[in-house]
């Protein structure tokens, strides 16, 4: 009985469904937004509306994420992280919703889809080779990407790689509803304030 009531209503299960209920409600919500974005980047030269990339997911599967396009279509397929100067790709309505992190909406997409969740480790993308291997190691794959993370309200940009896997791993080994709660509310303050935020290559302690 116990192993039956975990199985079907266990915290897991619920973070589940709070995954399905909110993004879907979000997306109808938003919806407005959405559309005025759409056709802002509809009309921005050398700019798809949306972009779609590979990334990693549970159990390191690989899957299609989605984003409202900040950057030329001519832009590197690298990591933002791995640009020298960033600045000559991004547009002028990228570098606003990149600051405010409004180019991530698309993903409640996802994560109604099931490929995301609202808070976990953020998803890598495929190239990405160590950060993959740490997240390995360290048993990150455990749990759904996340819109939002325990490494993201704790340095985002200005952090290594190594400090950000474990704490994505200390996210994993001590996850509840409550800290997925603390998460999300710090989240809209970290964004607000900007805090961490930084284009291209940067000095990461």
């Amino acid at each position: 009985m116990k192993n039956f009531l975990k199985k079907y209503f266990g915290p897991t299960k619920w973070k589940r469904l709070f995954d399905i209920v909110a993004s879907f409600f979000a997306l109808i919500l938003l919806s407005p937004l959405f559309l005025v974005i759409c056709v802002i980047n509809a009309c921005t030269p050398d700019c798809s509306v949306f972009f779609c990339h590979e990334r990693r997911g549970r159990r390191g599967v690989p899957f299609k994420i989605y984003k409202f396009q900040t950057m030329k279509n001519n832009t590197p397929n690298v990591a933002t992280g791995d640009l020298e100067n960033p600045e000559q790709y991004i547009t002028k309505i990228g570098r606003i919703l990149r600051k405010t992190s409004l180019d991530e909406l698309p993903q409640l997409w996802n994560i109604l889809k099931g490929d995301m969740s609202f808070v976990g480790p953020r998803p890598l993308i495929s190239s990405e080779l160590r950060a993959h291997r740490l997240r390995l190691e360290y048993g990150v794959y455990r749990f759904r990407p996340g819109l939002t993370g325990w490494a993201q309200i704790n340095g985002r940009d200005n952090i290594s790689i190594l400090k950000k896997v474990k704490l994505d791993k200390e996210y994993c080994d001590n996850w509840s509803l409550l800290f997925d709660l603390k998460i999300l509310i710090k989240s809209v303050s970290v964004c607000f304030k900007q805090e961490g935020f930084h284009e291209g290559k940067f000095h990461r302690r």
